[in-house]
């Protein structure tokens, strides 16, 4: 018995080590699987949130989206509500263009009628216009003598000239007038009164400066020979005190019209002319219609200038320059 306990060597005991190290293996592995799955919880949630956020901004971009094809759809809509509209202006047009194209036709072929019966006048004209053949003659005749003339004989020519001049053109608007064609065209802001256009000039000048300027207008300070003409411009002056063509620089005493001819109607204000101060020898009417004589190197805020009308037809009428009228063809 005692040989068998000292005769071979002590061991541990086995079985409570061991136990000891598998529950330590449990717990260990217990942390490690509480760890993991902690983690994998934690990335549950991240990736919970992610896709929370993802969601959220893709409702955000999708609502975008969708008031963005909303109001492209409306504008869409309200493009195709303004083409039909378009359309039917366009087809409105088109029948009106039709309609004046018919009408036109109706227009040409009276206007046709008209040229013809233009040229049965001009015809009619031509035989019976004696007299404005022997003023055309005479005038040429005047031309060639100017040259031989002295500087006063040549202004005194000029002014004969002028005169037959103008008696030519108005006989041509008398005669196409009596054959029915319309005489009564004026320059662009003129305006037309019996057979005359007038130009009611505004701007701070002298008689000599407005005269220049209404020459560069071809035309000429305006001369006044009846009430029913003087009541025109007096209505058309707007109450400014305006230049006329009347003048006695020549003479004192005797005015005369800028187209050379004596005044046989007048109205001149109460004690006029007299010719007051340094000399008044240039005309001028009052805002209220009546004539003064006054300084020529005053400044009046305006002046009024006058031409012949003309014919809206092709003839050979005549227009006032700065030295006269002269013949010129109007369409």
């Amino acid at each position: 018995m005692e040989e068998n306990e000292y005769s071979g060597y002590w061991e541990p005991p086995r079985k409570r080590c061991c136990c000891a190290r598998q529950r330590t293996q449990l717990v260990l592995v217990g942390l490690l699987s509480t760890a993991m799955w902690a983690g994998l919880m934690a990335l549950l949630l991240l990736w919970h949130w992610e896709t929370e956020k993802n969601l959220k901004q893709l409702g955000d971009t999708a609502i975008q989206n969708v008031s963005r094809i909303t109001k492209d759809l409306q504008k869409y809509q309200s493009n195709q509500l303004a083409q039909k509209s378009q359309a039917v202006q366009m087809s409105q047009n088109l029948q009106e263009l039709q309609a004046e194209q018919k009408q036109m036709k109706g227009q040409d072929s009276q206007l046709s009628q008209n040229l013809t019966q233009l040229q049965e006048d001009l015809i009619d004209v031509k035989s019976q216009n004696s007299e404005l053949s022997q003023n055309l003659n005479r005038l040429q005749e005047d031309l060639v003598d100017v040259k031989s003339l002295g500087l006063n004989e040549k202004r005194k020519a000029s002014d004969s000239l002028e005169k037959i001049q103008e008696e030519v053109a108005k006989l041509w608007i008398e005669i196409l007038m009596s054959k029915g064609t319309p005489c009564n065209k004026c320059p662009k802001n003129w305006l037309h009164f019996q057979q005359k256009c007038y130009y009611f000039g505004k701007g701070s000048k002298q008689w000599i400066q407005a005269r220049f300027a209404c020459s560069n207008l071809e035309g000429r300070l305006v001369s006044i020979h009846s009430q029913k003409e003087q009541d025109f411009l007096t209505q058309h002056i707007n109450k400014r005190d305006s230049w006329i063509g009347l003048q006695d620089l020549n003479v004192e005493g005797e005015f005369v019209w800028a187209d050379g001819s004596p005044v046989g109607y007048s109205n001149w204000n109460p004690g006029e002319p007299n010719n007051g101060g340094q000399g008044e020898d240039c005309g001028m009417m009052r805002g209220s219609g009546q004539w003064n004589d006054a300084f020529c190197r005053s400044y009046l805020d305006a002046w009024v200038c006058e031409q012949l009308a003309t014919c809206e037809l092709s003839a050979p009428v005549a227009s006032v320059s700065p030295t006269g009228p002269t013949p010129r063809n109007e369409s």
